[in-house]
């Protein structure tokens, strides 16, 4: 799972004092449940493709995991380097930013949003696949319980709770445990008699096809996900930072590495295949540790892990949304911060997206998994890329065999973002491929906004000093009561000048001629002037009034009720909101709303 290119920020992680920065073991924890969680969805993206071809097909099932582990390997050893280079946190956004131009960043930028957006409903997903597969009566309410979980999930980082890695230490370490020892059982379980045995791999490859291997590498890739999460969090760690986040980045991959390639093993010694309802890891573990304790042990585990690697998005994603409007490349209030500290806009996207996807795939985390890896490879690509010019330029000792690593590494997740994408486009893929130039197009047309009103603003500039001008309130009055009262009080405190105004249909001649009378008697000292309009609207009078005012400086004050209860709103005529809008669009006036509050004393 990508993440942001805020060091800490990356993965919801608080700014905090060297005490409760990170040791390997927590870094381990709090940064790779996005990488870790996958061995609950990889393995069976591999299964699905490979039982299409049936027994022979599933042989392959450790070739295949095999090479998905050697390209773990460069990835991990690749990130190490981006650990180095990047103390500070080495996102694929800041790299592609820095060293590859700000398109390249808007789309690596675009790729970790997605990423972000699919790793909460792929992991939503897979957590309900992995409940349902230990309580097969739930089956039935899959979508409902997937929406349960995100609201869950929504509902606890809208309250700003910290996330803090003493917190993921314990899930985490039982989850790996338990699938450690799902793996190490059945390895050691004496069942030949249900391993199926396969012709030569030189036969079973001209049955299978290479096409077919291609699509189970791609979906297999999924696992590949948050690979880079250490690389963007090294500011998180205790010192020596560096070390201890290599360490971890190691660490992430040899952990993440023996559990796919040992569940890999078990599916072929069980000679395990696709069932509806039943998870692969759900039957791998029910095979060797049988119906008991301990099969419970591990899906319980796997539902809680899961719920937290789709928690890390919501720690991830509003950073990101907030860097990204901090550079203009999204709408400003996604920076924008509530009363405990939260990114609510960005919380809200991610839920509101999340929540479509869950629904448009019906909670199948199958149809959601090969969406994942397009955009995981799009960052790993520019993220290498970027590294690879970081050190021809830079030229530090050993600067080329380091290009070398980080290059060999950019090309491996180019041919496999292209093979990704390719073999899955017409599976959900398009989606992608559509979404992401969309997104970096919508990206552009913000930041081209935003560098308008900023000309218009003047902004880097220091204005002359500022100077009184003769302004002009205009105050639309519609009857005498207090509300006029309270109107005109204020606007004769802003303006030199103050105009009532009040708009009429030619044929109400007499409520005309009582309103009249009533300013008369009550007498405020203020100019009234009075418009009619054929058409009964209130908007085109004011404005076409408003046109041949002289002063080049105009208020205009809308006075409303401001209603006692909520419900009470439902009473009002919204003239108020009719007004301003119109004037905010038609007109230069400055418009001001002025809220009258219901039972305020005289």
């Amino acid at each position: 799972m990508s993440a942001a290119s805020t060091p800490v920020a990356a993965k919801g992680l608080p700014h905090a004092g060297d005490e409760h920065r990170l040791s390997v073991a927590g870094g381990l924890a709090a940064l790779s449940l996005d990488a870790l969680a996958s061995v609950a969805y990889g393995p069976e993206a591999i299964v699905l493709v490979l039982a299409l071809a049936g027994g022979a097909g599933l042989g392959f099932t450790i070739p295949v995991t095999l090479t998905i582990a050697a390209l773990l390997a460069v990835l991990t050893f690749s990130y190490r380097q981006v650990i180095a280079a990047f103390p500070e946190g080495g996102g694929a956004y800041g790299v592609a930013r820095t060293h590859l131009g700000r398109r390249a960043g808007l789309v690596a930028g675009a790729s970790l949003i997605i990423d972000y957006v699919l790793n909460v409903a792929v992991s939503v997903a897979a957590g309900v696949a992995a409940l349902t597969s230990a309580f097969p009566a739930l089956l039935p309410y899959t979508v409902w319980l997937c929406l349960v979980v995100l609201a869950l999930v929504t509902a606890v980082n809208l309250r700003g709770i910290a996330h803090s890695a003493r917190v993921f230490v314990a899930p985490t370490a039982i989850y790996v445990g338990a699938i450690l020892l799902v793996v190490v059982t059945g390895l050691v379980r004496a069942e030949p008699a249900t391993v199926v045995q396969h012709a030569e791999q030189a036969q079973n490859l001209r049955t299978v096809g290479a096409l077919l291997l291609l699509k189970a590498f791609a979906n297999g890739c999924a696992s590949l996900t948050g690979v880079e999460a250490i690389a963007n969090a090294v500011p998180s760690f205790r010192k020596p930072r560096i070390r201890r986040a290599q360490n971890a980045e190691l660490a992430l991959g040899a952990l993440l590495a023996v559990m796919l390639i040992g569940v890999a093993a078990l599916i072929e010694k069980f000679a395990i295949a696709p069932v509806d309802g039943v998870t692969v890891l759900a039957q791998v573990t029910r095979a060797s540790l049988g119906d008991g304790a301990l099969f419970y042990l591990v899906q319980f585990s796997t539902v809680v892990l899961l719920a937290l690697a789709a928690n890390t998005s919501f720690g991830g994603l509003p950073p990101l949304a907030r860097l990204l409007a901090t550079d203009n490349n999204l709408p400003h209030l996604f920076a924008l911060r509530a009363d405990r500290h939260v990114h609510r806009y960005g919380i809200a996207f991610l839920t509101i997206t999340s929540a479509a996807l869950l629904i448009a795939a019906g909670g199948d985390m199958n149809l959601l998994v090969p969406l994942f890896a397009i955009g995981v490879f799009v960052g790993f690509t520019l993220s290498q890329a970027g590294m690879v010019r970081h050190w021809i330029i830079d030229r530090p000792a050993g600067w080329r065999w380091r290009a070398g690593l980080n290059g060999f590494g950019a090309l491996l997740t180019l041919v496999a973002a292209v093979v990704v994408t390719i073999s899955k486009f017409t599976e959900g893929g398009w989606l992608i491929v559509v979404a992401l130039p969309l997104m970096v197009l919508a990206m552009e047309w913000v930041n081209r906004s935003y560098t308008r009103i900023g000309e218009r603003l003047e902004l880097g500039t220091t204005p002359a000093p500022p100077r009184p001008h003769r302004s002009h309130v205009v105050v639309p009055i519609h009857a005498v009561n207090r509300l006029s009262h309270d109107a005109l009080a204020a606007a004769l405190s802003l303006g030199d000048r103050v105009t009532a105004v009040n708009v009429t249909h030619p044929e109400e001649e007499t409520i005309a001629r009582a309103f009249v009378e009533d300013w008369e008697r009550w007498h405020p000292d203020v100019e009234l002037v009075q418009l009619f309009d054929a058409h009964r609207r209130l908007d085109t009078p004011l404005v076409d009034y408003l046109a041949k005012v002289p002063e080049p400086h105009v208020f205009v004050l809308i006075a409303e009720v401001e209603p006692e209860h909520a419900w009470q709103r439902m009473l009002q005529n919204q003239r108020g909101a009719v007004l301003a809008r119109a004037l905010r669009r038609r007109t230069d006036a400055v418009v001001c709303r002025m809220r009258f509050r219901i039972g305020a004393p005289a």
